[in-house]
């Protein structure tokens, strides 16, 4: 498996016309860390994750992985976005998981996981598949290879899309909300895929509203409101004794 890269998010300010979504994020993800982000909704939480990878532009500020920039490269004190096709290759290093799967409804589970490495990393199909497999083995799926999307439940289209995440081998992992489209009785299998993900080195960033998961997989949970970082700290420090009184008054609702 890949090692984990670092996230630098470094005073990163992004408005949607007068609204301020971000405003002054600053956050560092250590390599193969688990970070949780939680916050009510409008919080910028899901935006965040969107100028990690670079699906959404930021107006201030950047964001490096392991030193690098996603969407930009550095001329002294001077940033100049790079072009679309460099942006994808190195998009390829932070894979996204989405609430609503977003897989490809026509093709089979197995070549949902092995269209990117083909197309983006350059590798032979037999080498693709034989790595898919391996894959939806990982996520519990091995027998699903030859099914369809619509012949899966929801919880299980979750963990394919994992699986084809991993597929690119990338060295940060984001989950936006992976359970909340679920029903009740799907959410664990999901979460039990994405807690073997935490000890396997790669650097996760999930945002969620499931505290208690929160709770037992993240080193590190990052509470946001209103587009600003309100506190950071261990999951016990946070969940037990948050130091700010807008965290307790969100926790008090939520737990």
């Amino acid at each position: 498996m890949p090692q984990g890269g670092t996230v630098e998010i470094r005073g990163v300010t992004k408005s949607f016309g007068a609204l301020t979504v971000l405003d002054d994020v600053t956050l560092t993800m250590p390599a193969g860390s688990v970070t949780a982000i939680i916050g009510p909704s409008g919080s910028g939480k899901s935006t965040l994750l969107r100028t990690i990878n670079h699906l959404e532009r930021v107006d201030r500020g950047f964001i490096a992985i392991d030193g690098e920039l996603i969407g930009y490269r550095r001329e002294g004190d001077t940033l100049y976005e790079l072009k679309e096709a460099e942006i994808l290759t190195r998009r390829t290093e932070v894979g996204m998981v989405f609430q609503n799967f977003n897989l490809f409804p026509h093709l089979t589970v197995l070549q949902n996981v092995t269209e990117a490495p083909v197309a983006v990393r350059g590798l032979s199909r037999d080498e693709a598949e034989r790595q898919a497999h391996d894959l939806l083995a990982r996520v519990g799926l091995a027998d699903k290879a030859n099914a369809y999307p619509r012949q899966l439940s929801g919880g299980q289209q979750q963990r394919v899309a994992i699986a084809r995440t991993l597929a690119l081998k990338p060295k940060v992992l984001l989950f936006d909300e992976p359970t909340s489209a679920l029903d009740p009785e799907l959410v664990g299998e999901v979460l039990d895929v994405i807690k073997e993900l935490a000890r396997s080195g790669i650097t996760l960033i999930i945002v969620t509203h499931e505290i208690g998961f929160a709770r037992e997989v993240a080193d590190s949970i990052v509470f946001m409101e209103q587009g600003r970082v309100v506190e950071t700290g261990a999951p016990a420090q946070i969940l037990t004794h948050p130091r700010h009184s807008r965290t307790a008054a969100f926790l008090a609702k939520v737990l």
